[in-house]
């Protein structure tokens, strides 16, 4: 029979009274500025298309064009695997699924851009692209054609630019508004922020179309593009992304890095300018700290090897974005920049290899834990919840699938999402991707 402890206390119970009143701000502070990751699906890149060669079939064409590039240089599984080096075991799960993505959802995330990759236009040009921009994205949602994020890039904030960029703005989402209404996945994107007081701005425009237009305040979110060294550290030492984030005040959705313009900034010739540089991975490892608890996402950049040309140049292409995307996904990032319907193909492999290769592994460590069986790893429910993320990242890119996941671990995906931490379906954003 085990023995009866006596338990002896020494603090009064005012004590304890008076540190939780102490902490009460910094508790509330926490909770505001740190709500956790918002459970909403991300997106695993972001196409950039310029706003004059956006169009009504965008979507299905760049498809249309990576299944091409899939066929012409990697017809078959064993193809792609002695290109790419996949396991045997991955290589015909991998090949089949790639495929039915380009076929079913080619793009999970799409940006308009009337930005670097549109230019300088003639006010008038500028307005009606912007007006065309919504009307596309619109009829796209109600027909069932649209990504599911979709949204445009605008000019920056700087002063050559910055009424052209308001007035973009302002076309595109009130050309929606006047179509009926925003759609859930609209995604906004400010690039080249150099001062948290741009940020600061863009709340107040997105507060001030929310009076005009009588909408939920709160309903524009937008994503920060990391492009100058002034938006990783303050002329004072301290982290200017830090600082972005709270200013957006609860509307920052993610942190776009912009590979080369910021290679450009700090100075990185143009050779080496890429996503796997040392100056790429401390710009990103500060945006990935400061973001750490926010709920805004970290997005990686691009590379500009296009995969075009003959099949020995495509898979020399394929082999690189291929590589820099399973790097960024070991590291966290697990979004990207993609720039050529070529691309697509390495991009899903990547992403799919990524997912499928842990799925065993990652579902026997999750039943471990729920069972706490124990094992050769002993995990906390921190690494249960990244655990849990992991699967459900997966299941939302196609990677791997429900029954599949079930069958693993016995659990559905509500019961991902609740070791996840995922917040029940009615308090997530509609609008974050």
């Amino acid at each position: 029979m085990a023995q009866q402890e006596t338990v002896t206390t020494s603090l009064a119970s005012a004590v304890a009274e008076d540190i939780a009143a102490r902490l009460a701000p910094v508790d509330a502070d926490l909770a505001r500025r740190y709500p956790g990751d918002p459970g909403t699906r991300q997106p695993v890149h972001t196409v950039y298309v310029p706003a004059d060669a956006f169009a009504a079939d965008t979507v299905r064409s760049w498809g249309d064009q990576a299944l091409a590039a899939l066929d012409e240089h990697a017809p078959d599984a064993a193809t792609l695997a002695a290109v790419l080096g996949l396991p045997g075991e991955l290589a015909g799960p991998v090949h089949e699924r790639v495929r039915a993505k380009l076929e079913r959802e080619p793009v999970e995330d799409l940006r308009i851009d009337f930005e670097d990759g549109y230019g300088p236009r003639p006010d008038a040009e500028e307005d009606a692209h912007a007006a065309r921009a919504a009307r596309l994205v619109h009829a796209a949602y109600a027909d069932g054609t649209a990504a599911p994020y979709m949204g445009i890039r605008m000019k920056c904030l700087e002063e050559a630019v910055r009424d052209r960029g308001i007035r973009t703005l302002d076309v595109f989402l009130s050309g929606l508004m006047e179509a009926g209404g925003l759609p859930d996945g609209l995604v906004l994107t400010l690039p080249k922020v150099t001062y948290p007081e741009q940020i600061e701005a863009m709340v107040r425009l997105a507060e001030a179309f929310e009076t005009a237009r009588g909408l939920t305040p709160g309903r524009l979110g937008f994503e920060i593009q990391i492009e100058t060294s002034q938006s990783i550290l303050a002329a004072d030492g301290t982290a200017t992304v830090a600082r972005m984030i709270h200013a957006a005040g609860g509307r920052a959705t993610g942190l776009h890095y912009g590979t080369f313009d910021y290679s450009a900034c700090v100075g990185v010739s143009a050779a080496y300018q890429s996503s796997d540089h040392p100056a790429a991975d401390h710009a990103k490892a500060v945006m990935q700290v400061a973001a750490a608890g926010t709920g805004v996402r970290v997005c990686d950049g691009s590379t500009n090897v296009l995969p075009v040309g003959p099949t020995p140049q495509v898979h020399d292409a394929w082999r690189l974005h291929y590589g820099l995307t399973r790097r960024a996904l070991a590291r966290a990032y697990h979004q990207g920049w993609d720039m050529h319907p070529a691309q697509l193909p390495t991009r899903y492999a990547a992403v799919y290899a990524f997912y499928r290769e842990g799925l065993e592994a990652a579902a026997a460590r999750l039943v471990a834990y729920v069972a706490r069986a124990g094992g050769d790893v002993l995990d906390e429910p921190a690494t249960a919840r990244a655990l849990s993320g992991y699967l459900l990242r997966g299941l939302d890119c196609g990677a791997v699938d429900d029954d599949e996941v079930t069958r693993l671990t016995g659990l559905g995906r509500a019961d991902l999402e609740a070791l996840g931490g995922v917040p029940p379906r009615a308090d997530r954003p509609a609008n974050t991707p």
